[in-house]
């Protein structure tokens, strides 16, 4: 069948995520995929695009990955599937040892969730529940953010702070409190993303000062707010913000569901601060984009406050049918053996360094307004005038352009809005990146050439 044969068939029953559909009867065709391998995703009629954006984040080491796949065929002929209630299974166990042992000290209890978005509720719940039972029933309330995003189901999407997904929804979600971001976007000419960081940061002292008695916690992603258009911010606003928790007694959750994993330079943003969250929430990369699954990770305190008899109805009865599955957990094992026998991290910041360098030209350009980047994240932010940092009119999806260039140059690049980025699997090599930044820079000058 042709890449059309599918698309139509497709289009008769399937509504696509993210997306208006109608796009894509015209302005954004569909592009069917028959098969990965490596970097490169191919189509019905042989034509390859790299995936530069690894399958929206969670590909680390490549489609197919030849020890991953063994690893799942091996668990396919022992276990597929058993409830975590009252049961326990090799996968899940051994993942939650292992993740116990290179998460930032003190996170020594792992509880298994679906999807990042479940596992952002799972944080959320317990958090509360938490200070619950510890009688402080006053404690109901959430700060996160300004221009955050920690998922779509509503618990997730009260906390997150992007308009576009959340304000369709406002009258069903919690009320949060939003803190200025840290970002250094908007920093004063000379000024220092650390200065900036803890300039801001003095604004959430502010709303904790007033706030603290009434709130859980507060909810970040480290060094990257990815779907609040790549924005990039100081290590040096979390290492404040912990001391901020500890001082007003709120917990901090960490949201590292986009960023861990070797994504910003370490295995995990907070590493780069220095700090232990209340709680981190790791997916995506957790099974290098295999199978979908999520690991809260928290401290022996937290488990501790839920520990009682049963008849003090204390316990934390969050669940999900596939908590634990063994599938995605054998998945997410060994994920993190090729972190152990490779020297992934080390690499991993030969090729951001690789990167820097590609898209350096960029900063020059005149509709360029930054180039930012934390480790295997780099991003471009288009802008109409480039002195005032004025943004294009959102209406004229200038982003779509470089899209369209970059797929037809066999390149899978998907902006957020006018921010294009790269963040692409770990096994992408300097010649690679290389051509992604020429194919990204011949985009741009198109998407800012008209008028």
């Amino acid at each position: 069948m042709s890449n059309q044969n599918w698309i139509e068939r497709d289009l008769s029953v399937l509504w696509h995520p993210c997306t208006q559909m109608k796009d894509h009867e015209n302005t954004l065709p569909l592009i069917p995929i028959k098969r990965g391998e490596g970097i490169w995703l191919e189509d019905f009629e042989g034509q390859r695009y790299l995936d530069a954006i690894s399958s929206w984040w969670v590909n680390l080491f490549g489609h197919a990955n030849p020890q991953i796949n063994a690893a799942l065929k091996t668990q396919l002929d022992t276990l597929e599937h058993v409830l975590l209630a009252g049961f326990t299974h090799e996968p899940a166990l051994a993942l939650a040892e292992q993740l116990v042992k290179i998460t930032p000290p003190g996170l020594d209890r792992c509880f298994y969730a679906d999807n990042g978005s479940a596992g952002v509720e799972v944080a959320l719940k317990m958090s509360f529940h938490y200070w619950r039972n510890q009688g402080k029933t006053q404690k109901t309330r959430f700060i996160t953010l300004e221009n955050s995003y920690h998922g779509e189901t509503l618990g997730a999407l009260a906390v997150g702070n992007v308009e576009l997904y959340k304000e369709t929804y406002a009258p069903l979600l919690m009320e949060t409190l939003v803190a200025p971001s840290p970002d250094c976007f908007n920093r004063e000419t000379g000024e220092s993303c650390a200065a900036y960081a803890l300039r801001q940061l003095e604004k959430m002292r502010q709303l904790l000062e007033q706030h603290a008695e009434e709130v859980c916690a507060v909810i970040v992603e480290p060094l990257v707010q990815c779907a609040g258009y790549m924005r990039m911010y100081d290590p040096e606003y979390l290492r404040g913000l912990r001391k901020l928790c500890d001082e007003y007694q709120v917990h901090l959750i960490a949201d590292e569901i986009a960023v861990g994993f070797g994504r910003t330079g370490t295995l995990f943003a907070c590493e780069q601060a220095e700090i232990t969250p209340d709680f981190m929430c790791l997916s995506k990369g957790l099974t290098a984009g295999y199978l979908p699954l999520c690991a809260v990770m928290t401290t022996e305190d937290m488990y501790q406050a839920f520990y009682d008899d049963y008849t003090k109805l204390n316990a934390f009865l969050h669940s999900h049918s596939y908590t634990g599955n063994p599938l995605a957990c054998r998945a997410g094992l060994a994920t993190m053996e090729i972190f152990e026998q490779q020297n992934v991290i080390a690499n991993n910041q030969k090729l951001a360094e690789v990167m820097r360098q590609s898209c350096a030209h960029l900063n020059d350009h005149p509709h360029v307004a930054e180039v930012r980047q934390h480790g295997m994240i780099l991003a471009i932010e288009m802008v109409q005038d480039k002195a005032s940092k004025t943004p294009y009119p959102w209406q004229q999806r200038r982003g779509l352009h470089v899209y369209r260039h970059a797929l037809k140059n066999n390149m899978l690049l998907r902006p957020l809005g006018n921010v294009i980025y790269f963040m692409p699997p770990y096994i992408i090599t300097p010649e690679q990146i290389q051509d992604l930044a020429r194919i990204a820079t011949e985009g741009i000058d198109i998407a800012t050439s008209e008028a």
